[in-house]
């Protein structure tokens, strides 16, 4: 089992950057598939990015592709969500999640294990 605790996460103004961090303990992150979502108040929580772990293929929601990476770090065991070009559109509660499946799962109900989130606010 793998405990996740997300950072980074703060209030920017549009057209900033913000780095997500995402420290697992437990287990290693390379042996889930990892994946980024968020929720905005009043909206169901969406899928934003995912790197599976067998071949660390990656896959971004059309509204991060080209502006968000989502990359791991091995000996840090931590996933991080890199954020350009935010817009306040992209205001949220940002969750990590993980799954021990291979697979470049997208789907929220796809994952096993989540962080508590962390709030990124972009003003206008």
């Amino acid at each position: 089992q793998v405990q996740l605790v997300e950072s980074g996460g703060g209030l920017v103004q549009a057209g900033g950057s913000l780095r997500l961090s995402c420290a697992a303990s437990g287990r290693a992150v390379s042996q889930y598939t990892m994946a980024w979502f968020r929720q905005a108040p009043g909206k169901d929580r969406e899928f934003v990015a995912a790197l599976a772990y067998i071949n660390t293929s990656t896959y971004y929601a059309g509204s991060a592709k080209g502006r968000f990476t989502i990359s791991r770090d091995n000996a840090k065991n931590t996933v991080s969500l890199q954020m350009n070009k935010l817009e306040p559109t992209d205001t949220a509660v940002y969750y990590c999640a993980a799954d021990p499946s291979p697979a470049l799962l997208r789907a929220r109900y796809d994952f096993a294990y989540w962080g508590q989130g962390t709030q990124v606010t972009v003003s206008s």
